[in-house]
């Protein structure tokens, strides 16, 4: 028999003993009647349990007694946790981004918690520096772009898929050629010499500056991409954080059954041409009899140049993945098979990669990562001037012989193109690729040394090996100057890097506090060999001493060390509370003797409001934080060795027909980093937890500039590297998501902008400017990519002249705007706009509905012009009649006669007065929208698929490019944003993919 219960009746009172345990005592100090009850407190029990949530374990929450939340704990790694409470507590349960749960006790003393995530992103893990936190308790000013809002775009690179993703990160592109890599940059330009790539991260450990390591890694094994940008995210990596950071994370398996996933995109590029748009023979015959006389025979010719030389390309991106593991070993392995055709003809890439990620708890205490990625490239070039012949050739000319072969213009004396040449005659024979060969092994060990305190050693070695070839066969017009040449280039590079680190993680009640301590050496070699040659016979894309000449070897060997220490203090108190600091100490030996140490600090808070009392009672903020944070980081971009005296080997410097070196780069002992002092204000806020709003202010300042100093030749040196000058970025940034539609219909918006100004502060030796003879002056007081040139006036409508802006000082000092047809004369003035864009962002509409959805994602830049240096070749009024021109824009308007308003001066055989010198006549709009991808896709069924043995599938049409929203008259507004120059472009691709996802 059991008894649920007894009750004692003594002089006392009442004795009620429950099952609980719990004991109560109704006294009698009166009569019955006016008992008082009071609760004796129970026993203390020990309580153990372990929280997950649907994916796996959950470190870092907090568990209180609710009576008394003094007394706590928190998880650890695995999501265990133990604490001794009263048996008749309540225990409250809270994690970020979680709901809260409390917990009657009832005398248990094991729990097994499952905690229900809140409908937001704050319990989103998110890599920071040298740990990870959830994303809600970020103090810092970070953006994180998951592998989900990657698919549908085909690249082999992953940062080109970015663009638009994030606010403040500007990614922009001057060539669709699939070989080369987009330029980027976070929150603007933070040098005026130093580089400006941010720092890449991959799985934990430095990579390098983007663009340093060549190809790395898949897009296809990528589980997440974290773009850090203020001090307090960006300031662990000190000297090198200065343009940002961007960390990459690649996908693990997880336990379970093995998972094999095969995912295919095929399909098709094409040129996008824009508004531009060159003549045909009958529109160029009318254009010139206006200046010259052509012969009517030319028009028995019609050659689209332009569609020779560029072609509709095939993409094929494959990748089969397996995946899976136990509880104590978990293994990635994947492959991929990546091809894209450019659209030029002769120019394509090839990539393959191979990646093995496995994790391995060998004891309770010590965890084993081993991460080995190869990447093997082959990129093929179109060495022969095939878009340069495709833009200005002639369609006068034939390309082809009656017999089908293409034509030598050299050996043709009808051929009337000024360049004499046809690059399907030279493609037949030259030939241009570059092999790459890139290995990383990554061995990483975590060591549980005691609790609440974790030792890891993350361990990188990468070895980089590139072979280029450039081959002009003698019968081409560019091998028979030389009777046949060959270019070699070999490069080496091999990077050490050791990174120690030592983490202190506990809480007290709900106080949570980390402590890490991180000591880092990198040591990088570099090696180059380059060997010309000439007099090679037809065909033979090979040296041999014993016929060829070989000419100008060249070599050269670079190293460079690192070493970095660093601590960080992390505190929150109560889930509202959040601070953060650091100090980092970083050696170079990129910098003198003396100045070869820097100091980098980083302080950052943040508040959550709605965890207050006082806010819960507004139902409609779901989430508010605020977030401040200041700091210091560096850049050392600047090559190997800008400190030190050099001599550089040519053949001024040769005696006797020997070589001989001359004093090149004077030495300076006191040269240092560049610094930056960014400034950050946040607010995170969320309404019904349907809507998320971001916003940030930012100040980045940056001081110590490396500049190059030239020197008067009478000193003996071209010049030396020195800290002078500074540079300001400003800027605002929002981030706005909603969730329209929650129910079997979804579907959610993402908009983000960034504004960003950048202004000079100080230049060296006090000048006012640097090159202020360029179109692009570094001036104090300006953007750095302000335009300078002479101002277009137009056209003289009395006859035809171009015209241009002269300013006249009168005697009293007043200045006064003149026109003048005589370009010499005109005055170089700032433009007031600048290639810098006033605000950036994308757009996206996310829709799905059963199995289907649909997103639409597009880009834009607004506020920037650019430099139409093209023009000058094909729009130039007469001036190089022996190349093609191209068709007028819409509202363009060439002057004829007297009276005229035109836009374009009167065409003269051989230029009307420099008509086609830089000035702002050549400078235009580059703002542009563009739908950069179209996702159209199916989710297969799951009772559909069971039958043929696959877990799951989906198919999807997606479209990149489509359209494009500009005023600029060329083939495409997008341009490298550093230099705002549009030259001959590679047409940016149009593509239609077809892709598949299986899991098996």
């Amino acid at each position: 028999m059991k008894i649920k219960s007894l009750l004692l009746l003594g002089g006392v009172g009442l004795l009620w003993l429950n099952k609980s345990q719990a004991a109560t005592i109704i006294s009698n100090k009166t009569s019955l009647g006016h008992a008082y009850v009071k609760a004796m407190p129970a026993d203390d029990v020990t309580i153990k349990g372990k929280i997950t949530d649907k994916s796996g374990p959950v470190p870092g929450a907090t568990v209180t007694l609710k009576s008394n939340p003094g007394i706590g704990t928190s998880t650890d790694g695995d999501g265990n946790f133990t604490i001794k409470v009263p048996a008749n507590g309540i225990l409250v349960v809270k994690s970020m981004g979680y709901k809260t749960q409390e917990i009657a006790i009832q005398g248990k003393t094991v729990f097994n918690i499952s905690l229900a995530e809140e409908d937001n992103n704050l319990s989103d893990v998110v890599v920071v520096g040298y740990s990870s936190k959830k994303q809600g308790e970020l103090s810092s000013s970070v953006s994180v772009i998951s592998a989900e809002k990657l698919k549908g775009v085909a690249s082999n690179d992953v940062i080109s898929m970015i663009q638009g993703k994030a606010p403040g990160v500007v990614v922009s592109s001057a060539s669709g050629d699939p070989t080369s890599a987009p330029n980027i940059t976070i929150r603007g330009i933070s040098s005026i010499n130093g580089g400006t790539a941010p720092l890449l991260v991959v799985d934990g450990n430095i990579l390098g500056a983007y663009g340093s390591e060549g190809a790395t890694y898949s897009p296809n094994d990528v589980e997440s991409i974290t773009i850090l940008k203020d001090a307090a995210a960006t300031g662990l990596y000190g000297s090198r954080a200065g343009s940002g950071v961007i960390i990459v994370t690649t996908k693990t398996g997880k336990a379970g059954e093995a998972k094999i996933e095969f995912n295919s995109v095929v399909g098709f590029n094409s040129p996008s041409t824009g508004n531009f748009k060159l003549m045909d023979s009958q529109q160029l015959y009318d254009y010139q009899k206006k200046f010259s006389n052509p012969n009517p025979a030319v028009l028995n010719t019609d050659t689209n140049w332009w569609d020779l030389a560029t072609r509709d390309g095939m993409t094929q991106n494959y990748t089969v993945s397996a995946s899976g593991g136990t509880e104590k070993t978990r293994y990635y392995v994947a492959g991929n098979y990546y091809r894209e055709q450019g659209t030029v003809v002769n120019n394509d890439k090839n990539a393959y990669n191979l990646r093995t990620n496995l994790s391995s708890q060998l004891t309770k205490k010590l965890k084993l990562s081993l991460l080995l990625n190869g990447v093997f490239t082959r990129d093929n070039y179109a060495n022969s001037n095939s878009l340069g012949d495709g833009y200005l050739n002639l369609p006068f000319d034939p390309a082809y012989n009656m017999d089908g072969t293409p034509i030598d213009p050299r050996i043709t004396p009808s051929w009337l193109g000024r360049d004499v040449e046809n690059f399907l005659h030279s493609t037949q024979y030259n030939l241009s690729y570059a092999r790459s060969l890139n290995l990383s092994a990554d061995v990483n060990l975590d060591y549980n040394i005691v609790k609440n305190l974790t030792f890891s050693s993350y361990n990188r070695t990468t070895f980089y090996n590139t072979f280029a070839v450039d081959y002009y066969d003698k019968r081409t017009k560019e091998g028979g100057a030389t009777n046949g040449s060959l270019y070699n280039s070999t490069s080496y590079k091999n990077r050490l890097l050791s990174s120690n680190r030592l983490k202190y993680e506990n809480s007290f009640g709900e106080n949570h506090l980390t402590v890490l301590a991180v000591g880092e050496a990198e040591k990088s070699y570099y090696d180059e060999a380059n060997l010309n040659g000439k007099n090679l016979p037809a065909g033979r894309p090979v040296m041999s001493t014993a016929t060829d000449i070989i000419s100008n070897p060249s070599g050269g060997t670079n190293e460079y060390n690192f070493s970095k220490y660093l601590s960080q203090v992390d505190y929150n108190y109560a889930g509202k509370y959040f601070a953060i600091a650091s100090f980092v100490h970083e050696n170079s030996s990129r910098f003198g003797i003396n100045k070869s140490g820097g100091d980098f600090y980083q302080l950052g808070a943040s508040w959550i409001l709605s965890n207050e009392q006082f806010l819960k009672s507004i139902k409609a903020i779901s989430f508010l934080k605020l977030r401040a944070s200041y700091g210091t980081t560096g850049n050392a971009e600047i090559g190997d060795y800008p400190s030190l005296g050099l001599y550089s080997i040519d053949t001024g410097a040769s005696y006797g027909g020997l070589p001989g070196a001359s004093p090149s780069q004077k030495g300076n002992p006191n040269l240092t980093w560049e610094k930056q002092k960014t400034a950050n204000i946040g607010l995170d806020i969320g309404f019904w937890n349907r809507i998320d709003l971001s916003v940030d202010l930012y100040d980045k300042r940056s001081n110590a500039l490396l500049f190059f100093v030239p020197l008067p030749s009478t000193e003996g040196y071209k010049g030396y590297f020195d800290n002078v000058g500074a540079l300001k970025n400003r800027g605002l940034e929002f981030n706005l998501t909603t969730k329209n539609f929650t129910g079997e219909f979804k579907w959610e918006t993402n908009l983000n902008m960034a504004f960003n100004r950048n202004t000079i502060l100080k230049l060296t030796n006090d000048k006012d400017a640097i090159n202020p003879g360029g179109s692009q002056p570094s001036a104090v007081g300006r953007d750095i990519f302000d335009w300078k040139m002479p101002i277009w006036a137009g056209v003289d409508p009395n006859n035809g002249d171009p015209l241009w802006e002269k300013v006249i000082t009168d005697a009293d000092g007043v200045s006064h705007i003149a026109v003048t047809n005589t370009y010499a004369q005109a005055t170089r003035q700032y433009t007031g706009t600048s290639a810098s864009p006033k605000f950036t962002g994308g757009f996206t509409n996310t829709f799905s509905y059963k199995g289907f959805s649909l997103s639409a994602f597009l880009n834009f830049v607004y506020g920037n012009e650019v430099y139409n240096n093209s023009r000058a070749y094909f729009d130039n009024d007469g001036l190089y009649e022996s190349y093609n021109a191209m068709v007028l824009k819409s509202g363009w308007t060439r002057w004829e006669k007297i009276g005229d308003v035109a836009t374009h001066p009167k065409p003269v055989l051989g230029g009307n007065h420099d008509s086609n010198q830089q000035s702002t006549r050549y400078l235009e709009n580059g703002s542009y929208i563009r739908l950069r991808n179209v996702t159209l896709g199916y989710q297969i069924p799951e009772n559909w698929l069971s039958k043929i043995k696959i877990s799951s599938a989906r198919i999807f049409v997606s479209g990149d490019n489509l359209w494009t929203g500009t005023k600029f008259s060329g083939t495409d507004p997008e341009v490298n944003l550093s230099s705002g120059v549009s030259s001959f472009r590679y047409p940016l691709s149009k593509k239609v993919l077809f892709g598949v996802n299986i899991g098996l």
